[in-house]
């Protein structure tokens, strides 16, 4: 822990000098199955640059949860409190249900005992869920959008500026589906994603950012088991020379070499199988043929112990586990031993080294030529994982360089402040990144045969990310696209189509009428191009049909005499024209080469006849092609008039959080001012002393009164309400708070000022003494504002003596620190008034002799002023031509 907290410290310090200033935020989201984290990079001074945001309950991560109840929706630690009381209504593992078909939702949801009722999405074939009784449903997207929005308050309020550029980390094994889907939640919630970024490259960026590769480059896998999936990623990191400000400096860089998953295998896997044994104990012990699993708050109940306990085994060789009323009045109790958990789970210790095995075994590394092995994720502190991993590798210790729970969030916050345009990194670590999936593009038309020619591989795996691919095909006839993966047998977790997306691309067919009856020099072709996104998003951006003709054109003779040229470059005849205006209308490009004009005069040229000549010119024309997009399946994105309506639905409803949130804060200042007053009138024997008898009773009636409404009629009462009435008990109670800080404030400020008048004494004895320079005027007004203070002083407080207690005082602490405060202001400004400087006497010198050294002076000045001009000059000319003959070599700075 020491080691880490250092190394963690390490970082911080070097951040600070990482980047430049500027008054711009970014920040990052780690979503995950269970719980996020959110990190900041705020530059404001006095802050740390990146830091990672808490919550309202002080903690770094946030449970992914979203509940309605009663009318209410809660996200995050609100929502997590209502869990076990009611599961049907606490959303959960959102973000692994976005794009998946409904079918494999419902499976996933049995698996994991969620009772949420589920109904499947007619047009995309997806999932949407019932929330209430009115039937209200809700997408993955709209939900995942709800926990954004969660995670963007944490990120404001944390900055303490408006913020919404973000990066948002994913899983490796996330498809097209899943990271459009993604995309479009964040819209919804208002971000602006600078960028999706897998998640281990998150962690090599934070474990890169303070290393030097220069003198060594290496492997290193980052090993990831969180509470869904696990995966281990190769890194290569190195380093390459680069020139700034015409120095060359080496600069850090890693490159993704692999990646390999198990989207089915993590921490929440090995709970289940905690749950499952404790499950069929307490059906045991209960008989009658009960089955716990029926019954989804006992599920919910065991769940949650079940996870504490899985959390003592990870440091204890035994846990207990205890459920009260488990089901009905029956509660349940029982013990289990790390050894009997590491049996349960046997089968899952060999299943998480194969994606290490599969790593090496395609990278063709050894285990000693990996540099590290960093683990990351929550389930890789299981000892039995630890044990499994490092026997594989043969190492006595793994490598935890990194914090398992917060390296991704960080690495994807220094992501975010490269990649924005307000911060500015001083140093930088490159990053090259790639596809995880390979995608083909087909195609497919009218007298388009099926060949290799029309599916063709357009993305190979590992291709770096951003990219720009195009394809070039002979085709005179509309036509359509198709993206997908690969290979049937290399999907994304869930999906049962490679089918990413189909597009419609129409005009060619007009194109191709319209130009056939010209001299066509090649047969039309149609370019189509596409882009992969930083993000990993697979897209066509454009189509166009390329027309290639050659045809007679009238162009001047090239072969005259200098005599009988008087051809003008401007001249043209009508085809020429006629042609020029095609090519502006349709985006033509000309092969023909530039004219040049004879220099004769203007009267020649109107004079002579254009000599001309006819020559074959080649042209090409692009026409743009139309795209339609065909949306099918359960991988297509939500529609512009879906996310007008939710984006509306989600202002609603975050307008009602941010009510009821309002409604709570006053209804808890009510009821806290309520019982702190009642409490200092019961206790506090000063209250007696400035409020009589008839007061306090008259107040407490009214806190009695106010305290009845608020647990009856108060209970649906409005934030305007709670407000109004703690206003009325302040009107009664300020009045009476002020006269009791004043009972020992009022002393304390008198005791206060009289002290500073005695050390005033003193420091205008030391002025007489040691600063005789001071104006008397001014220190005779300060002896005078300390005498009338001091004056004030004994009438207020004879004034004081004289009232009671209970009204109003006859002065204030207030009062007498302002003054003070102003009599110290004055001694500040003559303490500040410096000495002044003795004057020297300059001597006075004979007229004559002044005169005789002044002529003398000015001779021998004028001959030192001719000799340097002369010595001047003559080095200028010897400068000037060292520099001719010498000149230094030059250099291309970057």
């Amino acid at each position: 822990m020491a080691r880490l907290l250092a190394k963690l410290a390490l970082i911080v310090s070097i951040l600070t000098f990482l980047f430049s200033p500027s008054h711009s935020a970014v920040f990052s989201v780690d979503l995950g199955s269970e719980s996020l984290k959110v990190a900041v990079v705020n530059l404001k001074p006095g802050q740390t640059p990146i830091s990672v945001a808490i919550n309202e309950m002080s903690k770094r991560k946030s449970p992914v949860l979203v509940s309605f109840h009663d009318g209410d929706r809660l996200l995050g630690e609100e929502a997590a409190g209502l869990v076990a009381r009611y599961p049907q209504k606490v959303y959960s593992q959102m973000r692994d249900l976005i794009g998946k078909p409904y079918v494999s939702v419902k499976n996933f949801l049995d698996s994991m005992y969620l009772p949420f009722e589920a109904k499947e999405d007619s047009s995309r074939g997806t999932v949407n869920f019932v929330v209430d009784k009115n039937g209200t449903e809700y997408s993955p997207e709209e939900l995942v959008a709800m926990v954004l929005t969660y995670a963007a308050n944490l990120a404001e309020f944390h900055s303490k500026i408006p913020i919404k550029d973000a990066v948002i980390a994913v899983p490796p094994y996330f498809g097209q589906a899943e990271r459009r889907g993604l995309l479009q939640a964040a819209e919804l919630a208002g971000i602006n994603v600078l960028s999706l970024i897998n998640e281990y490259s998150g962690a090599a960026l934070q474990y890169g950012i303070d290393k030097d590769f220069s003198n060594e480059s290496r492997h290193v896998v980052f090993y990831d088991m969180g509470s869904s999936s696990t995966y281990a990623a190769l890194v290569y990191f190195s380093s390459y020379k680069s020139k700034e400000y015409g120095k060359t400096v080496s600069v850090n860089q890693f490159q993704v070499k692999d990646v390999r998953w198990n989207p089915e295998l993590g921490g929440q896997h090995m709970e289940m199988r905690l749950v499952e044994y404790f499950a069929n104990e307490f059906n045991a012990q209960v008989g009658g043929g009960i089955d716990v699993r029926k019954f989804p708050k006992a599920m919910a109940k065991l769940k949650k112990q079940v996870k504490r306990t899985k959390e003592i085994l990870s440091a204890n060789t035994a846990a207990p586990i205890s459920v009260e009323s488990l089901h009905g009045d029956l509660d349940f109790r029982s013990t289990i031993t790390r050894e009997k958990f590491e049996e349960l789970c046997e089968d899952i210790w060999e299943k998480s080294l194969l994606p290490l095995k599969e790593l090496l075994e395609h990278s063709g590394l050894s285990t000693d030529q990996i540099y590290a092995v960093e683990l990351i994720g929550g389930a890789t502190r299981v000892p039995k994982l630890q044990a499994k991993l490092q026997g594989f590798l043969g190492r006595k210790e793994l490598d935890r360089h990194l914090d398992a729970d917060e390296a991704i969030v960080l690495g994807a916050a220094l992501h975010a402040a490269n990649i924005s345009d307000g911060i500015k990194l001083n140093r930088k670590l490159g990053m090259v990144d790639g596809s995880l999936y390979e995608f083909v593009v087909e195609l497919d038309g009218p007298d388009l045969l099926k060949s290799e020619s029309s599916r063709q591989l357009l993305v190979p795996r590992m291709k770096k990310l951003p990219s720009k691919m195009f394809r070039s095909f002979n085709h005179d006839k509309d036509f359509e696209v198709s993206l997908a993966y690969e290979s049937e047998h290399h999907l994304p977790p869930g999906v049962t189509s490679p089918l990413i997306a189909q597009y419609q691309i129409s005009g060619l067919t007009d194109a191709s009428g319209k130009y056939s009856s010209r001299n066509l020099s090649s047969p039309i072709k149609a370019n189509v191009h596409f882009s992969l996104s930083r993000s990993g998003i697979l897209s066509l951006d454009r189509a166009d049909a390329v027309v290639e003709i050659t045809e007679w054109v009238e162009v001047p003779r090239k072969n005259l005499t200098v005599e009988n040229s008087t051809i003008s470059s401007n001249v043209t005849d009508e085809s020429s024209a006629t042609n020029n205006s095609e090519e502006n209308s349709e985006g033509v490009q000309s092969d023909s080469g530039n004219s040049k004009a004879s220099n004769t005069s203007a009267e020649e040229q109107t004079a002579a006849e254009p000599a001309t000549e006819r020559k074959l010119k080649k042209r090409t024309f692009r026409v743009p092609l139309k795209i339609v997009e065909k949306l099918t399946g359960s991988g297509m994105s939500l529609s512009k008039d879906f996310l007008a309506e939710a984006k509306t639905k989600l202002q609603a409803l975050d307008k009602k959080d941010a009510e009821r949130k309002r409604t709570a804060e006053f209804k808890n200042n009510l009821e806290g001012y309520i019982y702190t007053t009642k409490e200092k009138i019961e206790t506090l024997e000063e209250f007696e002393k400035v409020s009589t008898s008839e007061e306090r009773q008259s107040f407490v009636g009214k806190l009695d009164e106010v305290q009845d409404w608020l647990y009856t009629d108060g209970e649906d009462a409005n934030a305007t309400e709670f407000e109004e009435r703690l206003d009325q008990l302040k009107s009664v109670g300020d009045p009476i708070f002020f006269r009791l800080k004043e009972l020992t404030a009022r002393p304390a400020a008198v005791e206060h000022a009289y002290k500073y008048i005695d050390e005033l004494k003193q420091i205008v004895e030391e002025w007489k003494a040691k600063k005789s320079w001071l104006p008397k005027e001014r220190v005779d007004e300060v002896i005078n504002v300390a005498e009338k203070l001091k004056n004030w002083l004994d009438e207020k407080e004879t004034e004081q003596k004289k009232t009671s207690g209970f009204s109003k005082p006859a002065f204030t602490s207030e009062e007498v620190y302002s003054k003070v405060f102003d009599l110290q202001n004055k001694v500040a400004s003559i303490n500040r008034i410096p000495k002044p400087k003795p004057k020297i006497q300059k001597p006075v010198k004979n007229e004559t002799e002044s005169n005789e050294k002044s002529t003398d002076n000015s001779d021998s000045t004028s001959n030192d002023s001719s000799s340097q001009s002369d010595q001047s000059a003559n080095r200028s000319e010897g400068q000037s031509e060292e520099t001719v003959d010498g000149q230094p070599e030059t250099h291309d700075e970057l």
